[in-house]
């Protein structure tokens, strides 16, 4: 699929709505660079908690972000109940979020790209040509954060990696900076029924379809 230049693909929504896996199948698809904006909270919170500090600590959270790396994002413990809920209080900081957004246009900008994250579409790049709001139902997003958890090796309790969703979606909606909305032009798509591929298919018809291109 040949698309315009700088064609930037936002893809938003709440954690485990299979968002990632579907942005980064969409990149390798149409030839573009990808990034996982979460991590880069993820990465933030990390550092601030190395330092044995709250993540809602403004001050840190902010000089930690300045001092973000690329080797930060490759640490192997971006995941999990903690760093959700650490990268979502960083996340919730103005000056952190200011901090990390300069890198992301830049990403962008450069030559197209798709970008996963909760703002991508409201904030980061509304004037994206193609937005995609992915989402899904509380009790199948903990379901599969249960399994992804589980297959790692990782002691879960789905009563508790419920609750943790349900909190982390709180504090996402809630935050007073960029909360999480799916942007007025962009498409939704409910994964609760639907497997990846189901869900890859249905993004890349939209995409077709929007920027009126064909495979």
């Amino acid at each position: 699929m040949r698309l315009p230049a700088g064609t930037v693909i936002a893809v938003d929504g709440p954690a485990a709505a299979g968002k990632g896996t579907l942005a980064r199948r969409l990149a390798a698809e149409l030839g573009l660079p990808y990034l996982d904006t979460g991590l880069l909270y993820r990465a933030v919170g990390r550092r601030v908690l190395d330092r044995g500090i709250d993540p809602q600590d403004a001050r840190v959270a902010e000089a930690e972000a300045r001092a973000l790396t690329p080797e930060d994002l490759a640490r192997s413990d971006l995941r999990g109940s903690l760093a959700d809920m650490a990268a979502s209080k960083v996340a919730a900081i103005p000056a952190v979020r200011a901090a990390l957004l300069d890198f992301q246009r830049r990403f962008g900008a450069a030559q197209g790209a798709v970008l996963d994250g909760r703002d991508i579409g409201t904030v980061v790049f509304p004037e994206a040509r193609v937005k995609l709001f992915i989402t899904a139902s509380v009790a199948e997003r903990a379901r599969r954060r249960f399994l992804e958890l589980t297959g790692r090796g990782v002691a879960a309790d789905p009563a508790q990696v419920e609750a943790e969703i349900r909190d982390r979606d709180a504090q996402d909606a809630n935050r007073p900076v960029a909360p999480t909305r799916r942007a007025p032009d962009a498409f939704e798509i409910d994964t609760t029924a639907l497997n990846a591929d189901e869900t890859f298919h249905a993004a890349l018809a939209f995409i077709r379809k929007k920027l009126r291109v064909i495979a």
